[in-house]
């Protein structure tokens, strides 16, 4: 195989990988402001509950389990692991996710913020 062949094989594969929504590394500090969207109702301390779950230690954690809040039947029902791709689908459009759960948040529709916050999330919530 030529070499330019296999580097223009190889620039597909890459653009490929790219768009299908493989999760690129996020920037913490646009991911920490890109909080501010969810500040309002979530918390990162443990046990810290407000209108929305607290989020520590939400990577590992399944849906509807953290302590002292109460989930609607859809969020428990789900049973999701929340991860990097489970979060992103949850950020990106909550109502379609889990159709019936109590979060009226309507999305970040944008991928690189979407990427931001979940690199912000996980340096945050350990």
């Amino acid at each position: 195989m030529s070499r330019v062949v296999f580097s223009a094989l190889a620039a597909l594969a890459v653009s490929f990988t790219l768009a299908s929504g493989a999760q690129a590394a996020g920037d913490v500090e646009a991911g920490k402001k890109a909080f501010a969207k969810c500040r309002a109702c979530h918390q990162l301390a443990e046990g810290k509950n407000g209108v929305g779950p607290s989020l520590h230690n939400v990577f590992g954690r399944k849906s509807g389990t953290a302590e002292g809040f109460k989930y609607s039947d859809a969020m428990k029902a789900k049973a999701v692991v929340w991860d990097e791709k489970t979060i992103a689908a949850y950020i990106a459009d909550p109502k379609a996710y889990i159709p019936g759960n109590k979060m009226v948040f309507p999305g970040i529709k944008k991928e690189s913020e979407v990427a931001d916050l979940i690199a912000y999330l996980k340096d945050a919530t350990k």
